[in-house]
């Protein structure tokens, strides 16, 4: 397998906080905690260690337990669930909401880091223990974002009644969705085992949450990987003290608002707090809490509680609490003796708006790692790369310029004029001299005329490079069809494609070279020839 890198920076795909945050800007340091370099880990854990009780670890435990009692687990996941229980064991943790069959390529990415970095962590501090966890998000609502796949161009998608946290929705008519799924796979050994994998997960689970609780395990057991449903009553009631805080005080809303404030006057915000971060979740239910004219209301219900009420709900029924996304890496902090949250980069800059709130709570906050990112290109793709003399950095470049770029490049005649708009600039600034010594006035209709011959210019360079397209019309198609095929819909292969594309390919041997490849700590964009 053959390796290539490029910077997260150069891709065009990542913002500039997450840019900033990789190279370290000494402007982001009062957003983080620790850098994610493997010295860092050692205070770190010394830090959560202090934080996370036994009983934590013992209620943490036997939920795990409670929940893999229905599944076929593997032993080393097993033994990290058992080696939870000790208080130099510590978590690794990613999350992810529950897509039909993955959803994005990424979703693989995500967890493969979080098990490398397990174990590089693991070799540099062999007297502790590091659990990779995948955390689902079951208790999210957005169906709109999770019904469907991407494979081969096509869109396969779930259709039916969403209400409520998604992870409690029924499976059925998943069957139909198979049969269709199933007529695209084709035939032969890959297939037919993508086929059971998707039955198996889809078909033979009752609802969404125990399906994916599956599917993760299916394909990452044999690694030790955890799943953890924290939509759990157990669970939330370790977080009741962190509930009522939020209800009473809106600490939340205060620090993340101030914090918002400061990165707002250079970056982009990637979320914004409400007064009350928390949702109010039973069957078919979940809906945000709000606080009016004295009362704790549920919105688009009639449910109301008064202070004292709600106070006695969360005590009697915390698992009706549900944190939105400011309060649920907070939730994931309380109950996980975690060191580290691996995300994608939007993730990342709402994890970047958090920190003052996880002070003012007295929680630690965890370091904050950039999931691996790759783009996945056959042996037949790099000669055709080769061949068309396309550099890892053309490819990332957006489709028109990308194509504008090379035709330059390939022409047998020069089409940048640039040398003639520098000459032509220069013949002006000799007029505006000679219009400021003799009429002022005049400096108006040279400044006409110059933005009149250089748009002249450019029309004529934009013509040129049409009529040249036209001419290497069979070489701009194949570069065309090539970055097509590599960033399907002009975007991210992990962000679009579906990991069953490329398991129909690599069959089994998929996630191990993946695993084998991918360094979590090495901060730039993996292009793997496979």
């Amino acid at each position: 397998m053959q390796q290539n890198y490029i910077p997260f920076r150069d891709t065009g795909y990542f913002s500039s906080l997450i840019s900033d945050y990789l190279d370290e800007k000494k402007e982001l340091n009062p957003f983080y905690n620790r850098f994610p370099k493997l010295e860092n880990f050692k205070a770190q854990v010394e830090e959560k260690q202090q934080s996370f009780s036994a009983n934590s670890r013992a209620v943490l435990a036997a939920r795990l337990e409670h929940q893999y009692k229905n599944i076929e687990a593997s032993k080393s996941t097993l033994k990290n669930i058992e080696l939870l229980k000790a208080d130099n064991t510590f978590t690794i943790t990613t999350g992810h909401q529950l897509n039909l069959f993955t959803g994005p390529l990424y979703f693989l990415y995500k967890i493969i880091s979080t098990i490398n970095l397990s174990n590089q962590l693991k070799k540099a501090y062999p007297e502790y223990n590091f659990v990779p966890v995948y955390w689902m998000a079951t208790e999210d609502h957005d169906f709109e974002e999770i019904n469907y796949f991407n494979f081969k161009g096509k869109k396969i998608q779930w259709n039916t009644t969403s209400q409520g946290a998604v992870g409690e929705l029924y499976t059925n008519g998943l069957d139909r969705v198979l049969d269709l799924f199933s007529k695209d796979l084709g035939h032969g050994q890959n297939a037919d085992c993508l086929k059971t994998i998707f039955e198996n997960a889809y078909v033979k689970h009752d609802n969404l949450s125990a399906a994916t609780h599956y599917l993760a395990n299916q394909l990452f057991k044999a690694y030790g990987l955890v799943i953890i449903d924290a939509n759990d009553a157990p669970l939330k009631e370790q977080f009741t003290p962190f509930i009522e805080n939020e209800l009473l005080n809106s600490t939340s809303y205060k620090t993340v608002a101030a914090t918002n404030t400061q990165l707002e006057k250079t970056y982009n915000i990637q979320v914004n707090p409400r007064e009350i971060n928390l949702f109010y979740l039973k069957e078919n239910l979940r809906e945000r809490l709000v606080f009016e004219n004295g009362l704790y209301k549920v919105n688009n219900t009639a449910i109301t509680f008064t202070k004292d009420a709600i106070l006695d709900e969360v005590k009697q029924h915390p698992e009706r609490f549900s944190p939105n996304v400011i309060m649920r890496p907070l939730y994931q902090e309380v109950i996980l003796p975690n060191l580290c949250y691996i995300g994608g980069g939007g993730e990342l800059a709402y994890w970047l708006q958090l920190k003052p709130f996880f002070d003012a709570v007295k929680v630690p906050f965890p370091i904050l790692l950039l999931r691996n990112s790759v783009l996945i290109q056959t042996e037949k793709q790099q000669e055709k790369l080769k061949k068309l003399n396309i550099s890892k950095a053309d490819l990332f470049l957006k489709p028109d310029a990308f194509i504008n770029k090379k035709v330059r490049q390939i022409s047998d005649i020069d089409i940048d004029f640039s040398p003639q708009k520098e000459q032509l600039n220069k013949q002006f600034l000799a007029l505006y001299e000679l219009a400021a010594q003799t009429d002022k006035s005049f400096l108006g209709a040279v400044k006409a005329q110059e933005v009149k011959q250089l748009k002249g210019l450019d029309h004529l360079e934009k013509r040129l490079l049409k009529a040249q397209k036209r001419k290497l019309a069979d070489q701009v198609s194949r570069m065309r069809d090539l970055q097509r095929d590599l960033f399907p819909n002009g975007s991210l292969q992990e962000r679009n494609s579906n990991f069953s594309e490329f398991y129909l390919e690599y069959g089994e041997a998929l996630i191990p070279n993946l695993i084998e490849s991918l360094n979590p700590l090495k901060s730039e964009f993996s292009i793997l020839t496979i």
